[in-house]
């Protein structure tokens, strides 16, 4: 089982994890191979996902 929860982070929460903006995070998601979690307008992203990347890369 990965890391993480299921708990659902904004961008803003993401980007002070990764340390970057909330801008860098809302542009470049999709090049960092993120999945990202649409709740009505809202830009969401689970935590395991978010952990997973950061094991992947840093690990």
């Amino acid at each position: 089982m990965q890391g993480g929860s299921n708990r659902l982070l904004t961008p803003a929460e993401v980007a002070d994890w990764l340390k970057v903006s909330e801008v860098t995070v809302r542009n470049r998601y999709r090049t960092w191979g993120l999945k990202a979690q649409k709740v009505g307008r809202l830009l969401r992203f689970r935590e395991r996902d978010i952990v997973a990347y950061l094991d992947s890369r840093y690990g």
